[in-house]
């Protein structure tokens, strides 16, 4: 099989050839340029955390909800007879640091 192509076209040709490999080599110059490979990690790092933000958000929404639940009926009406004991604690909580605070000082 003879080419029968005139010089000019296999001149073209490699002309082309090389434009291609000089834009090649100037991708991968790019890919690894050191700025590349820290923008490259750096974005990684900021998707990651977004991504760890984001599940510990639905997850605090997701404990508010279950936690609201306990103390507000469906149609949003509080539940007195859970609110009432939860407050009782927490006053005698305070009230025991408050007298654990004053006897410190004395």
């Amino acid at each position: 099989m003879s080419d029968a192509r005139t010089p000019a076209q296999i001149e073209a040709d490699i002309k082309r050839r090389r434009d291609q490999l000089a834009e090649t080599l100037d991708e991968i110059g790019v890919r690894v340029h050191p700025k590349t490979i820290v923008g490259d990690a750096k974005a990684k790092v900021v998707s990651s955390v977004d991504n760890t933000l984001g599940r510990a958000y639905v997850g605090a929404n997701r404990f508010v909800s279950e936690l609201r639940g306990q103390f507000v009926t469906e149609d949003g009406s509080p539940r007195i007879e859970r609110i009432v004991p939860v407050a009782l604690v927490a006053v005698g909580v305070v009230g025991l640091l408050v007298v654990g605070s004053r006897r410190r000082e004395h």
